[in-house]
């Protein structure tokens, strides 16, 4: 008898039935079993952020859900953002603002992000980087990260 449970969900657009430990997280999950190394695990407790990945259109720290949680769920990760060797515009302006380092951080800062941008409106600096709070970087001042995130976030506004 296996203590394993079935769970059905879609990671970056595509359908995954999965047989799964109950007590494997959905980070170990994303990297070790469907190979989508993109969400990086640091601390394991939730505080750094780098795991973060969208889920159902929320940002969730992936260390701290268990992929059974995660059965029936829409899955995006950092890996779903470009298309190819063509970064995303949100890729891009982290390249054009030079808002990275050791690129530890990034895929949880870009995931935080684009929640953000699909979730709308407008946010003062304050806001944003209240938002950004839950991804730890111990390379950059957040600066550049912040005007990054700033440039793209005005960018998608006046598209409309």
């Amino acid at each position: 008898m296996s203590d394993k449970v079935h769970v059905t969900l879609t990671v970056n657009g595509r359908s995954v039935d999965a047989d799964v430990e109950p007590r494997v997280h959905l980070a170990d999950f994303l990297r070790h079993d469907l190979g989508l190394t993109g969400t990086h695990v640091g601390c394991e407790q939730g505080a750094c952020g780098n795991c973060t990945v969208i889920s159902d259109g929320v940002a969730l720290k992936s260390c701290l859900t268990l992929a059974v949680q995660a059965d029936g769920s829409e899955i995006e990760t950092v890996e779903s953002l470009a298309t190819g060797d063509q970064l995303s515009p949100l890729q891009q302006a982290f390249k054009d603002a030079h808002a990275l380092q050791c690129g530890y951080c990034t895929p949880g800062f870009l995931m935080t992000i684009t929640a953000l941008e699909r979730r709308g409106g407008a946010l003062s600096r304050e806001e944003l980087r209240g938002e950004l709070a839950g991804v730890i970087c111990r390379c950059t001042g957040y600066e550049t990260i912040i005007e990054a995130a700033e440039d793209h976030l005005a960018e998608v506004a006046a598209r409309g």
